[in-house]
């Protein structure tokens, strides 16, 4: 049995059980993949909430923060890493729910914005907003200086996740 092989075993995942730096750095990634259980869960509950795809409340979340609560079709595409035919067939049902509104773009004839409508703004505030209070609520209570190092943690765990490639 190789080292790798009894570390998993033990359930050390791929990182050696020993204590020390290693034992601290797989607790912190354990709980990292805990968080984004925890966080893929509560999507999940939203979308069936809201009787949603998970595309469809991706894109709501990316327009309600955007200013004016708009974007370009192109825009929400790429951001999802979909199809072009795929994000109109998406507003299509997004705008039929009552959920975004296409609007022309003044000065360009074939340009539109997609703009999430005041009722899809409080839908998505009155499902998510008790969460994301108690979330600011933890954020809120750490030093400044825990505050930075977690931010600076997860910008990096951004970066090293970016960095894979695909098989």
């Amino acid at each position: 049995m190789t080292d790798s092989t009894r570390s998993v075993g033990r359930g050390g995942y791929w990182y050696d059980d020993a204590p020390g730096q290693k034992e601290r750095a797989r607790r912190v990634l354990e709980a990292l993949r805990t968080y984004r259980a925890a966080e893929a869960a509560m999507r999940r509950r939203t979308r069936d909430s809201m009787a949603m795809g998970e595309n469809e409340l991706l894109a709501l979340r990316y327009l309600l923060r955007q200013p004016a609560h708009s974007a370009r079709p192109y825009e929400l595409a790429r951001y999802l890493g979909i199809t072009s035919a795929s994000i109109t067939t998406m507003i299509d049902k997004l705008v039929k729910d009552g959920r975004v509104e296409r609007v022309g773009v003044t000065g360009d004839r074939r340009g539109i914005m997609i703009t999430a409508t005041a009722h899809a703004n409080e839908e998505v505030r009155d499902t998510l907003g008790k969460m994301h209070i108690r979330m600011y609520a933890v954020a809120s209570k750490m030093s400044p200086t825990q505050q930075k190092h977690v931010v600076e943690f997860l910008e990096a765990m951004v970066d090293a996740v970016d960095l894979v490639e695909p098989a």
